[in-house]
């Protein structure tokens, strides 16, 4: 799965961040059993405490839905996927408008960049 941690936010986060951006990417669908916590913490490498905090993050998120003893699931709402995909999108996008302003480059300098590299069948 590829798990790898930098100090900058806690583990928990990072997993819970790893495990959203796989159900927005498509790798878990809606309504698809997500792998026991013990299985995804010996693959994160990981205490089971730790990927438990993580997966109750995603849950209170509304991405995940416990049932019962069965396991975990990807919920099968539209709209929570959809917020998820939108919001993982804003960060990026200010990530990236941030990084370009620190450089010094003007709004109408990063408009014209994304122009450039972007879909070319992609309106501005």
């Amino acid at each position: 799965m590829g798990w790898s941690f930098h100090g900058n936010l806690p583990v928990y986060l990072q997993i819970a961040s790893k495990i959203r951006a796989d159900i927005i990417s498509g790798k878990y669908t809606a309504e698809e059993q997500i792998p026991p916590v013990r299985q995804l913490a010996y693959e994160a490498a990981v205490n089971p405490n730790t990927m438990q905090r993580a997966l109750a993050q995603l849950e209170a998120e509304g991405l995940l839905i416990a049932r019962g003893t069965v396991g975990r699931f990807v919920t099968e709402n539209p709209e929570i996927l959809a917020k998820a995909r939108h919001k993982a999108a804003d960060e990026l996008i200010e990530a990236f408008l941030s990084g370009c302003r620190e450089m010094g480059f003007e709004s109408n300098e990063i408009m014209q960049m994304l122009i450039e590299k972007g879909d070319p069948s992609c309106q501005f």
